[in-house]
């Protein structure tokens, strides 16, 4: 059954120096607030896994949390690169960064096979691309049915996955709504799992479409209010749009970047979230 904590104390329970590392969320409900407190615990040699790393992993991988990095796509959205990727990648700095790489459909499906339980996934995919010779968790398989062949990938099982979403209840369950990602089932493919949430309520009214995840799928449960900003948690808060074009220019620059660092994330605490 999931336990209501704090951030500091989720992390720190929940998040190890070498884990693999899911943190998810598809366009808003993005985890930067836990993502920070991370960084501020000094987490290091940590494999992370995220379909689109975005500002959350350039963050990360500039603070020097990460080795490795299993994805499918890594940009700033609508800006350009990732520059603290790329200079890791590049130049090995601040630390030398292996990567995986794989397609959205891919990556979605080993989640899927993670969480179902199964040691890989089955999907046409991959042709004509060269990730089949550069990529040890895809092979092609015979389909002992038709004889077709298709690709298989290997199944995602992190040691922790952390999401934000909107509610939890004071049992520990969560629920989520509006584009929800991959988010449920990083959390059923993984060890542990850490949801940040905008509120803590008495007990969810209906909202369309939305997504529960019972208390006992939960390890911890954290009241984070705007804890996916700059992205947005819809019907909470708004995407800032301006975050995301000036980060081009503060990750561009390593010293830029290292102040940034400083200021706004060690030197804040978990009230200032």
């Amino acid at each position: 059954m999931a336990e209501i904590v704090s951030l500091a104390e989720a992390v720190r329970l929940a998040v190890h120096d070498g884990d693999t590392v899911a943190m998810e969320g598809f366009t808003h409900l993005i985890p930067f607030a836990a993502g920070h407190e991370v960084i501020r615990q000094g987490r290091c040699d940590l494999t992370l896994i995220r379909m689109t790393p975005d500002l959350i992993y350039d963050q990360l991988i500039g603070a020097g949390c990460a080795r490795k990095l299993i994805f499918s796509w890594g940009g700033n959205p609508g800006v350009g690169s990732l520059h603290r990727f790329r200079d890791a990648v590049e130049h090995g700095w601040p630390n030398p960064l292996k990567i995986e790489e794989h397609s959205h459909a891919g990556m979605a499906n080993r989640y899927v096979a993670g969480a179902s339980g199964l040691p890989f996934a089955v999907l046409r995919g991959y042709a004509g691309t060269g990730l089949v010779q550069q990529t040890d968790t895809i092979k092609p398989i015979t389909c002992p049915f038709t004889g077709e062949t298709l690709m298989a990938v290997s199944a995602l099982n992190p040691d922790v996955a952390i999401i934000h979403a909107q509610q939890a209840d004071r049992a520990g369950n969560v629920r989520l709504w509006g584009i929800t990602g991959v988010q449920k089932e990083a959390v059923l493919a993984s060890r542990r799992s850490v949801v940040t949430v905008e509120e803590i309520v008495g007990s969810f009214q209906p909202v369309p479409g939305a997504v529960v995840l019972p208390s006992w799928t939960v390890t911890y449960v954290v009241q984070a209010r705007g804890g996916s900003q700059p992205s947005y948690a819809a019907g909470y808060t708004d995407r800032d749009n301006d975050y995301y074009v000036a980060w081009d220019s503060i990750a561009r620059d390593r010293e830029t970047f290292g102040r940034w660092l400083a200021e706004q994330v060690m030197a804040a605490d978990e009230a200032a979230v």
